[in-house]
């Protein structure tokens, strides 16, 4: 899922300006999961920023308001009366939320409340960690399940660097090395075999060195035409 961290309130404040009306929108899907931008921390958001408004003597209305996904404008499109009554709007969605907002409605200022950080998962209570860098060329089928592009360092596709040591990265000690893991993991599998296999250069085009990426399902297009 995506995981993103609130923003500092200061820095909020700062983005918020001089303007009266904000809307505060929470986004019940990753950042909820994540504890980031559900419509407990919409909330939170909300009356943090109207107490600060008012010690600071700010004339300011504050409301809040949570759609399923700010990342598909059906669902932006049921809170639209409040967006229109909203002088500037507080996105507490990821970076996708923040730009399907500000498209759907060209004549609103948008806002983020979030820092989007990656695409991860939670190994812990109150812990998320990276594991894949969205390349557009999955390899998990060759290194057992295990992203070397997301999870090494240093993107390594063919081994480890040589600069680990007992397991661990030389970058960060604290990182377990992504290659270590995946011997481990093909090594109790049997299939340390899918390994002598040299991987070519990658293709970074399919990531974000060929600029923002699309994908078409021409069936889906032709399925909604005919509906």
């Amino acid at each position: 899922m995506i995981i993103a961290e609130q923003k500092p309130l200061d820095e909020i404040m700062g983005l918020l300006g001089s303007d009266e009306r904000v809307l505060v929108v929470g986004c019940g899907t990753c950042v909820t999961v994540c504890f980031a931008g559900g419509a407990r921390e919409a909330a939170i958001v909300a009356a943090s920023v109207r107490m600060t408004s008012k010690l600071n003597s700010v004339p300011r209305e504050v409301t809040d308001v949570t759609v399923q996904r700010q990342c598909e404008w059906e669902y932006l499109d049921e809170i639209k009366e409040q967006i229109s009554d909203a002088d500037i709007i507080l996105s507490l969605g990821c970076g996708i939320g923040v730009q399907a907002i500000a498209e759907r409605f060209p004549d609103k200022w948008v806002v983020p409340g979030l820092n989007t950080t990656f695409l991860g998962m939670p190994t812990e209570q109150g812990v998320w960690i990276e594991r894949c860098a969205a390349c557009g060329d999955c390899v998990l089928g060759i290194t057992g399940g295990i992203c070397p592009i997301a999870r090494c360092s240093k993107s390594l596709l063919n081994g480890p660097c040589g600069g680990s040591e007992d397991g661990h990265c030389e970058i960060n000690p604290d990182i377990d090395c992504a290659w270590q893991l995946i011997y481990d993991r093909l090594s109790r599998l049997g299939r340390l075999d899918a390994l002598l296999e040299l991987q070519p250069p990658k293709n970074w085009s399919t990531s974000r060195d060929g600029g923002p990426r699309k994908i078409t399902r021409d069936d889906l297009r032709l399925a909604a035409e005919e509906e």
